[in-house]
């Protein structure tokens, strides 16, 4: 439905919610969660251990996700909506693992045709997994709009959900056939209450369509050799990986910081010719060493967005798709944020993401994300979105 300019001038205007004053964690040196928490479980207990010995053991054990929130100072609200998504994500993690997932990616999805213009057509696996981020979100009581790729509308969950849930839950299913990594990608923010007195469809649009900047939590789960979930509740980026002897999701990678230049650019670029002149040369530049940093960078490319940007979280670099197909709503802005909380960037080429106001749910856009030092040279190029689409197949 479209949306009146009064509606719009609603959310532009609508003043935002504190930022949360926690300083972030105090990183630490952890060793894989699975080894620390087995080396405290099996290890034989000398005949001289002393209780205090085994306690200084069992609070050197990191947190679990849960857990870690708790010693944030989490909303209570908050810790059971993030405590159901993870349930939702351990679902589907298990989902993609499982045999005859292959059948369920190729296969085409039960009705078929009428899927929006702006939106791609969903396979089996992305319905199932939508399905069960819908189910567990219902079942926590927290939420009052769930917002998904696999949708057209919103979908009004409860009346008196404090929360707005904004989902792609299977980023990158086409790749599932060929075993390449997945995610699932999500964004929290606060109902708008003051809402309230407007119709049902109006009121889950305006709800849905709120800039990046009143995100109150942002994070995605990579489905790959480890399952990992990353999440930012506004004070860093944190990252836990699933061990699953325990169910738990286990602090790993706390306080993640991408580094301010990294080496690796993350790009299609058998979609050179189709560039402009500025993207061109910027890679043309840093591929041969040329640009600000002296040394050649290396391309890495997977063509899952979550996998992508998960190396350039870890490794510094860019990740992009300079032309206008990653939808701002629940791609860009979420990923934007975790990225800014990492002291990264996230960017169309020209403006800041999270500054974006979005105008529909399905609005796309390009989206350039990384670290600080290469995303400022990268912007300097000027003309770095894509505007020729010729319609690519794969």
């Amino acid at each position: 439905m479209p949306l009146s300019s009064p509606s719009l001038h609603l959310l532009r205007h609508h003043p935002l919610p504190p930022t949360s004053n926690r300083p972030p964690p105090h990183p630490r040196l952890l060793l894989p969660a699975f080894a620390r928490r087995r080396a405290f479980v099996c290890q034989p207990l000398a005949a001289a251990a002393t209780d205090d010995m085994a306690a200084t053991g069992a609070a050197a054990s990191p947190p679990t996700l849960l857990e870690h929130m708790g010693q944030a100072g989490a909303a209570a609200d908050l810790t059971v909506l993030v405590a159901h998504i993870q349930s939702a994500c351990k679902r589907i993690a298990a989902l993609v693992a499982s045999p005859g997932n292959a059948e369920l990616s190729r296969a085409k999805a039960a009705g078929g045709g009428g899927v929006a213009a702006d939106r791609d057509a969903p396979k089996p696996l992305d319905e199932l997994s939508n399905d069960i981020i819908l189910s567990s979100l219902k079942s926590s009581g927290k939420v009052a709009v769930l917002a998904s790729e696999e949708n057209d509308l919103p979908t009004w969950i409860s009346d008196d959900g404090p929360y707005v849930v904004v989902t792609d839950p299977l980023d990158g299913s086409r790749n599932i056939e060929v075993s390449i990594p997945t995610g699932t990608i999500f964004g929290i923010y606060n109902r708008l209450v003051e809402l309230d007195h407007l119709p049902l469809e109006e009121r889950a649009q305006l709800n849905s369509l709120q800039s990046g900047t009143r995100l109150v939590a942002a994070g995605y789960v990579l489905y790959s050799s480890a399952t990992i979930l990353c999440i930012s509740f506004g004070a860093g980026t944190h990252a836990f990986t699933l061990d699953w002897s325990t169910g738990e999701f286990i602090l790993t990678h706390p306080s993640l910081q991408i580094p301010p230049r990294g080496q690796i650019y993350s790009v299609n670029d058998a979609r050179y010719f189709d560039w402009p002149e500025g993207l061109r040369k910027y890679i043309d530049t840093i591929r041969q060493g040329k640009g600000q940093h002296p040394k050649k960078y290396s391309a890495r490319y997977v063509c899952s967005l979550v996998a992508d940007f998960h190396r350039t979280l870890i490794y510094g670099g860019v990740a992009m798709n300079p032309r206008d197909h990653l939808r701002l709503v629940y791609e860009a802005n979420p990923l934007s944020f975790l990225a800014e909380q990492a002291a990264g960037r996230g960017s169309d080429g020209k403006n800041r993401i999270l500054s974006i106001q979005p105008e529909k749910l399905h609005q796309r856009l390009p989206l350039f994300l990384g670290s600080m030092e290469d995303m400022l040279e990268l912007e300097s190029y000027g003309d770095v979105q894509q505007k020729v689409n010729p319609g690519y197949e794969v």
